[in-house]
Formats: structure tokens, sequence, C-alpha cells
């Protein structure tokens, strides 16, 4: 099946572009870039993703804005570099390096269980001896609850559900969060599986407060706000720039101040307050920053994680970079890419899958704006001139030539998808045989293959890779419902 990540990271892999036929000069890639964002941004406005966005691109140490539609529905009130949104889990990047910062002090240990942080006693928070340590609260393999307490109604009016959440948020008491955390246990070892969770980064502000013995408000300011010069992230000072946030049926969101949700998603800044730090991120001369964007889990080479920085390496081998968030009327996603010196973030009053779409125009804008790389280039065309039929030999050729090329499982799943799309089922399964070589213990792997038979018709191959695949995991729903439809016909 298709990889189930926040955002797939190939996109629109047939787009003409003019980047390779344009000279490569600064001044050129400034007025590719001033195209490109104005019209893509312009259509994603238009076509009614959200109302209103401001983009914040930086390259090179240089910060460029676009601003689009409009602050508040109805009225003509376009954005400004100033205009102030709710940038929701992107908090969490804040949150993360102002951990760093306390652990080149020495006042954290990253490895320790976090129940030496934290009042009380909580004999629940591990899984067979293993604790919840501090680093799995920065990279989200705490498998700790998603909220607690947690504030969201069940069964609400959706439009309704975001006014009864903040007002439960107003009613919960600065101890409560410890009081209900004696009955909780991780779902599942600490440390092995990133999945998302509200409470660890609220639980990690809370241990930095007590480490330092001060408000969070202040840490964020002192160790990023005011070394970078950006305005206050929290409180209400800046209310009268902030932008209306409304739902995907345009209904008006409530505001998050509730310091419940200020440490998980409460921080709020204007592009020209994100522009500094995309900048300061980029330029990477604080050591804490050089922290958060090292692997703290998992393999660069396929999926890992930083500090809350989700990482990776592009198709030609540069490392990137991406985050992304969202509240009850505002969603964002910001990428960077170190070896371009070339960072952006994309901020919409619109919640939800907004962030998603966002990263589909963020992908759209780097291809058309540099280019296909020459390693991708040379693929596709060995792929094609193969007929797709011996994957793992043209990868291999590729590489003698290209030895920067980095394929990862997903990548190569989500081209295979493209092809299925269009209809091109043989040359979609000759990637997915490929991926299967590549993985052999991936379940994903072999139900992606197993779909591909299916689309073309070839029953007896689908239905041996999807009982591969279940043999690799027993619980993938999506292929034991596909087995047993093949089974019945």
């Amino acid at each position: 099946m298709p990889f189930r990540l926040p955002v797939l990271a190939l996109l629109l892999w047939t787009i003409a572009t003019t980047a390779a036929a344009e000279e490569v000069t600064p001044d050129a890639t400034q007025a590719r870039m001033d195209r490109v964002f104005q019209r893509l941004g312009t259509e994603f406005v238009a076509t009614g993703h959200t109302d209103g966005m401001s983009i914040a691109v930086v390259k090179d140490g240089k910060a460029h804005f676009y601003n689009l539609g409009t602050t508040t529905r109805g009225e003509e009130r376009p954005p400004t570099e100033a205009s102030v949104y709710e940038i929701g889990s992107v908090s969490k990047l804040f949150n993360s390096l102002v951990l760093a910062h306390a652990v080149l002090e020495h006042r954290i240990d990253p490895q320790a269980d976090i129940r030496r942080y934290l009042p009380g006693d909580y004999p629940g928070l591990e899984w067979d001896g293993t604790p919840v340590r501090v680093i799995d609260l920065a990279t989200t393999t705490s498998a700790l609850p998603d909220n607690l307490p947690n504030p969201f109604p069940v069964g609400a009016d959706p439009d309704k559900a975001p006014f009864i959440a903040t007002q439960a948020m107003e009613r919960i008491g600065p101890d409560q969060v410890f009081d209900e955390l004696k009955t909780v246990k991780p779902s599942r070892k600490p440390g092995t599986v990133p999945q998302h969770s509200n409470l660890a980064p609220d639980l990690l502000g809370r241990i930095l407060e007590r480490v330092y013995g001060e408000p969070y408000e202040a840490l964020v300011a002192r160790y990023i706000e005011q070394p970078l010069g950006m305005q206050p992230g929290t409180g209400k000072t800046r209310a009268s720039a902030e932008v209306d946030g409304y739902n995907k049926r345009h209904v008006a969101m409530p505001r998050m101040y509730e310091r419940a949700f200020l440490m998980a998603g409460g921080l709020r800044y204007s592009p020209a307050d994100m522009a500094k730090f995309l900048t300061a991120e980029l330029a990477a001369t604080d050591p804490a920053i050089r922290l958060t964007q090292a692997p703290a889990w998992g393999n660069l080479d396929t999926f890992a994680v930083g500090y809350n920085w989700t990482l990776s390496r592009t198709i030609d081998g540069k490392p990137r970079l991406r985050t992304s968030g969202s509240t009850f009327g505002c969603s964002s996603y910001i990428e960077l890419y170190p070896a371009l010196g070339y960072g952006i973030i994309l901020l919409a009053n619109r919640p939800g899958e907004t962030q998603n779409e966002m990263q589909a125009l963020a992908n759209q804008a780097l291809l058309e704006i540099w280019g296909k790389p020459p390693a991708q280039v040379a693929l596709e065309q060995a792929l094609d001139a193969d007929g797709y039929r011996n994957a793992s030999r043209v990868v291999t050729a590729v590489k003698r030539k290209h030895p920067e090329l980095h394929l990862t499982e997903d990548y190569v799943n989500t081209w295979a998808y493209r092809l299925l799309g269009e209809g091109k089922a043989q040359q979609a399964i000759g990637l997915f045989r490929y991926n299967t070589g590549q993985w052999p213990t991936s379940w994903n792997a072999f139900d992606s293959l197993a779909e591909g038979y299916e689309k073309l018709g070839d029953k007896q191959n689908a239905i041996a890779n999807y009982r591969k695949s279940l043999a690799l995991n027993p619980d993938n729903r999506h292929g034991a419902e596909h087995l047993q439809a093949l089974q019945v016909k």
C-alpha cells in the first residue's frame, strides 16, 4: 500500500520545468523563485486550499516573502510579513532547541529516564523495564498518549468541537498532567516507533521548566527569540496582527492561547520571525542547532528523526529536514535543504490537510526552480529504455555514473504508485519488485507488489505476495482484506 507518511515525498513528476535551460545565476534563481511562488501561491488560494497564505523563503542567507489571499474571509485584508500565524507542531522544534541548550549545558542527560526530572512517583512509565527517556520525548518515540488530559470531545459536531476543546483546556490545572500521568503506561517499548504525541513535548517543556526554575516562555525568549531577533511567540501581545483561522467548511475557528497546549503546539509567529529562524537553522553556527539536526533515532539513509526534525536524503543524496503543524485554524510546513542554502516555511489560515497540501506546493516549487537532479534524469531514462524489466540492474548501472543516487523504499513505492495511477502497471510492478528485492523484510513492499499484480489482473501473483506480506505483518488489514476478496473470487 502507499506509505502513510505525513506527506508523500515524491510529487508531480510530470511537471515541465525550464530551470535546467536557464542560466544558473543568483539573479536568475531569484527571478524564477518569484515567478514560481507567486503563481503556485495564487493557484493555491484560488483553488480553495486556504483563504490566506504567507511563504517565507531563505536562500543563501537572504529572506524573500510571498503573501497571498486574505487574513479574514470575505474581506480584503492581504497578509504581510508581520501577519501572525499559529504554527502548531512546528512549535516542537523550539521546544527541542531549548532542550539542546540544556543538554550542552549539562543540565539534562538526554538518555536519562524522564522520571528523574518529574515530581512524584510514576511506576508505569516503562515497558518491560525500558523507561521513557528524555530523548524519546524529542524523537516522537515515547509511546505516550497523544493528549493528557484529553480535552478533545468524541463524537461532537466538528464545527463545535474546537470550541469545546479550548474551553476544556482553560480548566486544566497546572498539576493535572502529573496527577493523570500516574495512571499512564507506554503503548509499546519506548524508543522503537515514531508516533504523534502532544503529551511528549508538554512533558519536555515541564521538565525544562523544572530544570531551569523558569517558565517556558522565558526559556524560549532567552535561547531563541532574543538571539535571533524574533518577536514573542506567546501571549496576546500581537493579537491584532493574528490571522483569522477557518476550517475546511469555512467556519471561523478559535485561537489557542491556553497554556495547556503551549509546549506542544501553541507558539505563534510571523513570516518575518520564521525567516530569522530559517536563517539560523541553515547557517547552523549554534552547536545547539547542530545537535537538533543530527539523527537521534533511525537511519538517515532511510528514515531518521532528530530533535523533532524528520530527516532524510534527496534522490541525489542531499540532506533534507522537515516538519509540519496544525491547530484548529492554521497550519504550517517547514523544510530545509542545507546543501542548497535553501529553506522554506509556508503558513496558512486553514488547518488539517492543508499542511500536506503545502508540502506538495513546496516540492513542486523545488522541482520547478532547480529542476530534476542529473541522477534522477539518468535513472528515469535508463528505466524507460529497459522497460522497467530489471530495475535492480538498471539502478546498479546508473549508480556507477551517479554514485550520489539515493533511493529509499518509500520514494520508490510512491513512484510506483504514480505509474500505477497512470495505467502503467507493468512499469509499476518493476519498481515494486525492486523494493521487495532491496527490502525483503518489508511487509509493505510485498503488499504494494501484490496490489500491482492485482491491478494487472494477475490473481496468482497477487495472492502469493499478499500472503508474504501477511507473514511479515499479520496485522496488515489492507493485505488481509484484499487477499480474502481475491480468494472469494
